[in-house]
């Protein structure tokens, strides 16, 4: 349906994503806790505001890969199938890292804290990678709706991430030990990284079935 394989796949890889703990988190629950809910919730809408950027540019940037060429298309997708095979890989070797606990953040204007959140989205190039390998492992190379699938498959991926980033802003006291405990972080990591594993290899198999 408009171009989109295995929809109910990217729900899932997308709300396990949004949910393990990463800058993005620390970042909402310290506005939250310290400056109260309406700087977290700016902080949220900040962030979101980069992940609708990433996914204009992946969507007309990878849209037009594909109206070139469908052996291209399919390279990218074998790429982006590694990226996410050694993305799982490093979650279920990841160990707690020392430097995530929540710090004291000084107080903003909410302005400034929107544009932060935002621009650190933007500009982070891990994002970038990721939008660019994970979207187009869910779309058919055989589509011919040009940045619709993209576009429509990123905005899954910012409304799961804004309903979790809104939870987190609610729950903020309760949110942050829980996120914080070694053990849920390694459930998390452990979780999330086996999906990946596995979605890349079937991605991979799937990817050489099209092209051949």
């Amino acid at each position: 349906m408009w171009g989109i394989e295995h929809y109910w796949l990217f729900i899932l890889s997308s709300i396990l994503l949004n949910i393990t703990p990463g800058s993005d988190t620390i970042y909402i629950l310290s506005r939250s806790m310290f400056q109260g809910k309406q700087a977290g919730l700016m902080s949220v809408y900040g962030i979101i505001s980069g992940s609708l950027v990433h996914t204009l540019l992946a969507g007309l940037g990878l849209s037009l890969i594909l109206m070139q060429s469908a052996l291209a298309f399919n390279l990218v997708k074998w790429i982006g199938a590694g990226y996410l095979i050694w993305m799982g890989i490093r979650a279920l070797m990841a160990r707690q890292e020392e430097g995530e606990a929540l710090k004291h953040v000084e107080q903003r204007p909410l302005r400034k804290i929107y544009l932060q959140g935002m621009l650190t989205n933007v500009l982070n190039p891990k994002v970038a990678l990721f939008y660019l390998a994970f979207i187009p492992q869910f779309v058919s190379p055989a589509q011919h709706m040009g940045p619709i699938p993209f576009l429509l498959l990123g905005l899954t991926f910012s409304t799961t991430g804004l309903i979790w980033c809104i939870l987190l802003v609610l729950f903020s006291s309760k949110m942050s030990g829980r996120l914080q405990s070694s053990r849920a972080s390694r459930y998390l990591n452990r979780v999330t990284g086996g999906i990946f594993v596995l979605l890349g290899l079937n991605l991979l198999r799937t990817s050489r079935h099209v092209s051949s």
